[in-house]
């Protein structure tokens, strides 16, 4: 991750949770380049701009978040456990013994194959796309993410699945998103028609709120199967 890549990453993520297309200020730029020289991952970065929006979310203030300086706390807070998990680490992929991976809901080789074979997939739809667009983009980005987050894991003395589980899911937000957009409208609508077609004979039988999300649901697995794009959550193992 070189280093321009790293402000712009933390940039899009705090832009696209705040839902205001707002550049960041020259302190947050400054506030960013702090966490880049004391060697914050870029997906710890992330991981606790996700966090702040999901705490701020759950207990909605009066004024909104404007400012970086807002997620600072859950990212110091994030940082901190991740140094500690690191103690002990030997650094040597797929080697490190623990009690602590016990916990784990799968082999921790099983985790690193599926973080390698994802990288492995999204290189390969890039390629067979043969196009260079935001959606490209934001695959070889997601490819970098995953290639950090399986040197993390692999490297980690206390590795936790609900971490790495929280930053593939707002990594495949990152990846639902940037495909949603790089659509054009009558595709996006052929789609829909194919999923209310699907949905017709449970309409009826479903809450609006519901029905939205199974709708949503159903439009994003239609798209991510004619990519062939696969699912980033640990429960695709």
């Amino acid at each position: 991750m070189n280093y321009f890549n790293y402000f712009t990453e933390i940039e899009e993520a705090f832009v696209r949770k705040r839902g205001k297309h707002i550049f960041v200020s020259p302190l947050d730029w400054a506030l960013i380049e702090s966490w880049k020289e004391r060697g914050v991952p870029l997906h710890i970065a992330l991981r606790g701009i996700e966090k702040t929006f999901e705490s701020y979310a759950a207990r909605p203030r009066q004024r909104s978040i404007k400012t970086l300086f807002y997620c600072q706390e859950e990212v110091e807070a994030q940082f901190e456990e991740w140094l500690a998990s690191q103690v002990g680490a030997n650094g040597k992929a797929g080697k490190t013994e623990s009690a602590n991976d016990s916990e784990l809901p799968f082999p921790r080789e099983s985790i690193l194959k599926h973080l390698s074979g994802l990288q492995e997939s999204l290189n390969q739809i890039k390629q067979e796309r043969k196009r260079e667009d935001v959606f490209s983009e934001t695959l070889e980005r997601a490819v970098a993410q995953l290639k950090d987050l399986e040197k993390d894991f692999s490297k980690s003395k206390k590795p936790s699945a609900e971490k790495l589980e929280d930053s593939l899911t707002n990594l495949e937000n990152l990846i639902d998103e940037s495909l949603l957009k790089s659509l054009s409208s009558d595709a996006i609508a052929k789609e829909k028609a194919e999923v209310e077609k699907e949905l017709k004979p449970y309409r009826g039988k479903m809450d609006t709120a519901v029905y939205e999300q199974t709708f949503n649901n159903l439009l994003l697995k239609r798209l991510r199967e004619r990519l062939h794009l696969p699912r980033l959550s640990l429960f695709y193992l």
